[in-house]
């Protein structure tokens, strides 16, 4: 076969395959047009009439929070220390154990104190009974009043020499300061302790009440000032991490008196009752804080806020079962709803579920979850996702 030849069939065949790729593509782009054209005119404003759960906007008093992320505190913390040098012979507490403040958790061997305890004693009585001779003496003008001035000095500092030694064989017995849970013990029976140990014996906390500080963006103190919170008052609540479960109501007690600045956040501290001992120290929680009561508040479900390029919105079903996109303004969203500044009325229908599907002005035929939460309005079925669903098959 020529060269000539060869290359007409390489031509031919390159030709015929552009033509059958044409045809196919053509066909194809069709049947995708006329798919997407019925499709479109379902869920349009000319097509057939879109599901969605709808829900009435409500008018009620609604609290309004702060919310701040906060680590538990106790609300006292001591380290027991020694305050006397000696053996330790005796410990008296159990780790993890509610003491009282009194409550007696060791002993440090008191016997060489009290030998100096009754040695400061002998002697405070004999400058006493020296005290009194001088006295009579001085009465009958028998010493100079310089002998009777310095027997008096050495009888009153025996006696605080003798006070002393009593206070040392009372740092012998070592007390618990305040009500409290004793901690892991961190000296053993047997060792010999020093009142300049810095590790202690035990860390007694103070977990009834307790105390939670956390921060706010600073911008928040004008409200806390307007509603009065800088005195304190304001009721404030406790969340796990997850924010879902309340660990416990206490009181907004101080607001600290400084911005810190690396931040641009504020401290406040509340105190908790915490009988059930929920929160424990060092624990992280979220806080909310009720700044004030808004009356008369504009709520819908949580679910019905949509967000888009310009901002957010909500559908409204209007009196002719169209939809119509609508842009609102919120305020707060707290426990599945949200509080709506400006672009709802109340009594208006708005789209709980569903909006996924909607177009302004398309039909709808709407359901109602009477007494059911965003969270639960949505009817069972699988996770949402942005895409519409395939059109069935022809």
């Amino acid at each position: 076969m020529s060269m000539s030849k060869r290359t007409i069939i390489v031509i031919g065949s390159v030709v015929v395959l552009l033509l059958g790729w044409w045809t196919w593509h053509r066909n194809g782009s069709g049947a995708e047009a006329q798919t997407s054209g019925r499709n479109s005119r379902g869920a349009g404003p000319g097509g057939g009439s879109v599901p969605v759960v709808a829900a009435k906007v409500e008018q009620k008093d609604v609290p309004i929070y702060l919310n701040g992320l906060g680590t538990v505190q106790a609300f006292n913390t001591v380290t027991v220390r020694a305050r006397v040098d000696g053996n330790l012979t005796q410990i008296l507490f159990q780790e993890g154990q509610d003491v009282k403040a009194g409550d007696l958790l060791a002993v440090v061997d008191p016997n060489p104190y009290k030998a100096v305890l009754d040695q400061a004693k002998a002697q405070a009585a004999l400058d006493q009974a020296t005290l009194k001779r001088q006295q009579d003496l001085r009465a009958r003008n028998v010493i100079a009043a310089q002998d009777y001035d310095t027997a008096a000095a050495n009888a009153q500092k025996s006696q605080a020499v003798a006070e002393a030694a009593q206070v040392n064989v009372d740092y012998t017995q070592i007390k618990s300061p305040i009500d409290g849970r004793t901690g892991i013990r961190l000296v053993d029976l047997g060792n010999v302790v020093h009142a300049s140990d810095q590790t202690g014996i035990v860390i007694i906390t103070q977990l009834r009440p307790i105390s939670i500080v956390f921060t706010l963006p600073e911008q928040n103190l004008q409200d806390l000032e307007k509603e009065g919170g800088v005195q304190g008052g304001l009721a404030v609540s406790a969340f796990d991490r997850g924010n879902t479960t309340k660990l416990g109501d206490g009181k907004l007690t101080v607001v600290d008196n400084e911005i810190d600045q690396t931040t641009g956040t504020i401290k406040l501290k509340a105190t908790f009752p915490n009988d059930d001992l929920r929160l424990w120290p060092g624990k992280f929680v979220n806080a909310r804080l009720v700044l004030s009561t808004k009356k008369n508040a504009i709520v819908v479900p949580a679910s019905v806020v949509q967000r888009g390029p310009q901002g957010t919105y909500a559908y409204v079903i209007k009196s002719d079962q169209t939809a119509e996109m609508r842009a609102i303004k919120i305020a707060q969203t707290e426990n599945n709803e949200t509080v709506v500044e400006d672009g709802l009325k109340p009594g208006e229908d708005v789209v709980v579920d569903g909006q996924y599907k909607l177009q302004p002005g398309a039909h709808v035929e709407s359901t109602t979850a009477a007494g059911q939460t965003a969270a639960d309005s949505s009817p069972a079925r699988g996770p949402r996702t942005n895409k519409s669903p395939k059109p069935a098959k022809s």
